[in-house]
């Protein structure tokens, strides 16, 4: 029974968590900013995000050995299905009774945002299942990271903040900071198809790391830290305290101790690297919190 339990824990991911958080405490930051916060729906936004993203993570397990893109003894985290410590049939159940959890879940902000959120609800649920599977699967195509920056910066940050403010009207602040939470999450997978390379590439899985190289993925995992701190400090300009910048510095010196980390590890050694890189992006966005709250 331990073993079992043990077995779902992993494929939950945990590690990679603190990104679905981070879009939604991003966008608090926001709403505090524009003195709109509101508790509940930001609670509830942070339970929504994350059931979806352990949805998805359950979702890629299933389809991946579905599709014969595991194998048994991977780099990375562990996949159950494929070890054979959880059944497909009872991951496929987990991953569609999550997504059904979660769209009853969601249904609840309509009170806050209106009819018009099923649509999102329907776009969130969709990508959760169409990232690992489907007639186009993202993550084989190239396409991961785009979504990521997506649906991990940009939905995230921006519904959680219109849901508490109740308008469009400080976009100025949310859309450049909901593009730096999703590049910081994109740098989480890239960590992972960093590592990943090798395997993907064996079995035809086209992620950005094998179409464009090991080299040239670790810049963008570089540069792309460095503007998401930028892009940050740009939309709360107002309200940075020389503190509060010393701080972004410490988060901008640990995101280069972890990208030349990267580039000298391979294998399972980059598995510590790639929580480091979620946790980072976590850190920051409640650096934000801190910024809108004491301004």
């Amino acid at each position: 029974m331990q073993a079992k339990v043990k077995a779902w824990i992993e494929a939950m991911r945990l590690r990679t968590l603190p990104v679905s958080c981070a879009g939604v405490i991003a966008g608090t930051a926001c709403a505090i900013a524009a003195d709109g916060f509101q508790l509940l729906p930001a609670l509830i936004c942070l339970l929504f995000a994350i059931i979806a993203q352990i949805a998805s993570n359950f979702a890629n397990e299933y389809y991946d050995y579905k599709g014969g893109l595991d194998r048994k003894g991977r780099e990375g985290f562990r996949r159950g299905v494929t070890e054979g410590d959880i059944s497909p049939q009872a991951m496929k159940r987990a991953t569609y009774l999550l997504l059904a959890i979660d769209s009853l879940l969601g249904c609840s902000l309509i009170c806050w945002g209106g009819w018009w959120l099923i649509g999102v609800g329907v776009a969130v649920a969709l990508f959760a299942v169409g990232y690992s599977t489907g007639p186009y699967p993202l993550s084989h195509h190239g396409l991961g990271d785009v979504a990521v920056v997506i649906f991990f910066g940009v939905v995230p940050v921006m519904l959680t903040a219109y849901l508490q403010v109740g308008s469009w009207a400080d976009w100025p602040v949310t859309l450049p900071v909901s593009i730096a939470v999703g590049m910081l999450g994109a740098n989480v997978l890239i960590v992972n198809n960093y590592r990943d390379a090798d395997d993907d590439r064996a079995v035809g899985k086209h992620t950005t790391v094998v179409i464009f190289g090991r080299k040239a993925m670790s810049t963008v995992y570089l540069i792309g830290g460095i503007i998401a701190v930028a892009l940050v400090i740009y939309a709360f300009r107002s309200l940075l305290s020389p503190w509060w910048l010393m701080g972004a510095g410490v988060v901008l010196a640990a995101h280069l101790s972890i990208y030349r980390r990267i580039v000298r590890s391979r294998g399972a050694a980059l598995n510590p690297l790639l929580g480091m890189t979620a946790m980072l992006l976590l850190v920051f966005s409640l650096l934000m919190i801190v910024a809108a709250a004491t301004r």
